[in-house]
């Protein structure tokens, strides 16, 4: 069994990135991704526009090019395959990482499990875990969650035409869904716990949000929480009050965070609350030797403080001392 100088689990950007570099710095890599090529993003709205612009996406020196002042979802999708293509990089797609477990001669031993049930073991002796947070979502644990009509994720307006659709949440997501709906002939109604929607909503969405809701086109209902859903509404309670709301599409954009169990598993420190592992911020290796964390999994549950503009540059800082430390060795 081949002993690679580094295993990097997960393709999103800062997999990719920290794959460049490793390629750039001569080292033997591979990535393992339990889904597809970037598959956060291929799971957001499929009509998404990013929040930045294009030259903040960009990883290992190639253009992203778009006529718009931002990049849609689709172009960054097509961007990120010519960045795989050009670097060649070797990915490993719908592989996940079961168990991380460090040998006293400090070789990382790593078993994964593809989609048809196929384990494998792979050797490291430096592991980069660039997992993101957006695979798993926060759960309200309430009956009907999980019934066929309810999701997580948000993607296409269209199936939801002239029906009825419950969202929780009242950050930037939740904002652009219910507007993307209405927009589509949904009937939206927002339930969110806080009095007023959240801080992060996207300065061009909030006063679009705030004047649908204001006009009543999209309705909203705020100190509000869900409590249970069922097949043909979803119940809420309302500072006290309970209220049954048709819905034919429930969805819960309710947060992410990253898998705090593997994590733990493997030996990092993870605090029960925020989630976030003990880190050096500097070279972004935990409190286990050789053992990396890249990109959004950074933060724990605040996925607002990474984004992939900085996201990206953590994978050189880690190729850069680990190249120096293997060889070194």
């Amino acid at each position: 069994m081949p002993v690679r100088d580094v295993l990097i689990v997960g393709a999103g950007p800062s997999g990719l990135a920290t794959a460049i570099a490793a390629k750039q710095h001569g080292l033997d890599y591979v990535i393992v991704e339990k889904g597809v090529l970037v598959n956060a993003i291929f799971n957001f709205p499929m009509h998404m526009v990013f929040f930045t612009t294009p030259e903040l996406l960009e990883i290992g020196g190639l253009p992203l090019v778009t006529p718009y002042d931002k990049p849609t979802r689709l172009e960054a999708l097509r961007y990120y395959r010519r960045v795989v293509d050009t670097y060649e990089l070797p990915i490993s797609f719908h592989e996940k990482v079961t168990s991380i477990e460090r040998e006293a001669d400090g070789r990382f031993i790593v078993e994964t499990e593809n989609d048809r049930g196929v384990t494998r073991v792979r050797e490291a002796r430096a592991v980069v875990l660039a997992i993101g947070y957006y695979d798993l979502p926060n759960y309200l644990g309430i009956p009907g969650e999980d019934l066929p009509h309810v999701s997580h994720y948000y993607t296409d307006a269209h199936p939801y035409y002239r029906g009825r659709v419950v969202i929780v949440g009242g950050k930037n997501s939740a904002a652009e869904a219910a507007l993307e709906l209405f927009r589509a002939g949904v009937h939206v109604t927002l339930v969110h716990r806080h009095a007023a929607l959240g801080d992060s909503i996207k300065y061009w969405v909030r006063p679009d949000i705030e004047n649908r809701i204001k006009e009543g086109s999209v309705q909203a209902r705020f100190n509000a929480c869900v409590t249970e859903i069922a097949p043909t509404h979803v119940v809420i309670n309302q500072q006290g009050t309970r209220e049954e709301l048709p819905a034919e599409g429930v969805f819960l954009l309710t947060g992410y965070h990253p898998d705090a169990d593997l994590m733990r598993n493997a030996g990092i420190n993870v605090d029960p609350e925020t989630l976030a592992p003990e880190l050096n911020m500097e070279t972004f290796e935990t409190n286990v030797p050789n053992l990396f964390i890249a990109g959004g999994a950074i933060a724990g549950k605040k996925t607002g403080n990474i984004f992939i503009e900085n996201g990206r540059f953590h994978g050189v800082k880690i190729i850069e001392l680990l190249t120096e430390r293997l060889r070194r060795d």
